[in-house]
């Protein structure tokens, strides 16, 4: 039966590899076809050789290694800061009801507003340097970690807590032996929208004024009309979201149906 399901999976994973490669060989195509039709200025849509060109041309200038460094630094930082914040102020929110009727609204509300529009205040607070930078990445981070922790601390069931009740736990004990291995899912989502915002948050600073980072950059080749090196750049940043997305899920592992440690707590083991 293991044999049988091994071999699903298998052939599962190869069909939809060959699929992605067929719709990834569409869209090269479609791209190309587009630029050849005359509907658009050449230089608007370069060909997928002249893109590839430039990312070569990147890899190799030590210039575009500086700038890589400084908007991963700066992601890193505010990924942390953002998820830690969020995590503590989503696990207050959640645990306590006066905190969640009181603040939760705010955090609702605020969570949907574009974040740049807090970037002349971080500005004035943190100079023009990485500080904004950081600050309006941790921003960004910090809404959607909060409200999916607090919505996830809800969820965790009142059976448990009685149960961490009857054996006398400490509020410390219930949030790490029953909150923390029931959140697991609600900190993977956390982890996976707030690292995207992060990233958009710490590009769009460094568009709007910077002096280095990959949106700094971007916006260079946009001014001087060097579309493919732009394009370039901007598939170098999709690259870095999805490996950040990858470690996110080696790490944070969320249970399948067959994975005898799903819905287990630290009184099942």
């Amino acid at each position: 039966m293991a044999a049988v399901e091994y071999i699903g999976r298998k052939a599962t994973f190869w069909t939809v590899g060959r699929l992605r490669l067929a719709g990834l060989v569409a869209v090269l195509g479609a791209w190309e076809l587009a630029g050849l039709s005359g509907l658009f200025f050449s230089d608007v849509l370069p060909s997928a050789f002249r893109i590839v060109r430039a990312m070569g041309q990147l890899l190799i200038s030590r210039e575009f290694y500086n700038h890589l460094w400084v908007t991963v630094f700066e992601v890193l930082v505010s990924f942390v800061l953002g998820a830690v914040t969020g995590t503590l102020a989503g696990l207050a929110l959640g645990i306590s009801r006066r905190a969640g009727d009181i603040f939760e609204p705010f955090i609702h509300y605020l969570a949907p507003t574009p974040k740049i529009v807090f970037l002349p205040i971080l500005l004035v607070l943190f100079g023009v340097g990485m500080g904004s930078k950081i600050a309006l990445g941790a921003i960004s981070c910090f809404f959607p970690m909060a409200l999916n922790i607090a919505a996830g601390v809800r969820e965790v069931s009142p059976t448990l807590l009685r149960v961490g009740r009857t054996f006398n736990l400490t509020r410390s004990q219930t949030i790490r032996m029953i909150y923390l291995p029931a959140l697991i899912p609600a900190v993977a989502t956390g982890f996976r929208i707030g690292l995207a915002v992060s990233i958009v948050g710490c590009l769009l600073s460094e568009y709007k004024l910077a002096r280095a980072g990959m949106g700094f950059l971007a916006g260079q080749y946009g001014d001087k009309f060097a579309i493919a090196h732009m394009l370039a750049v901007l598939i170098f940043i999709f690259v870095l979201a999805s490996l950040g997305n990858a470690v996110i899920a080696r790490f944070v592992r969320l249970p399948g149906p067959g994975d005898p440690s799903r819905g287990k707590t630290a009184f099942d083991k």
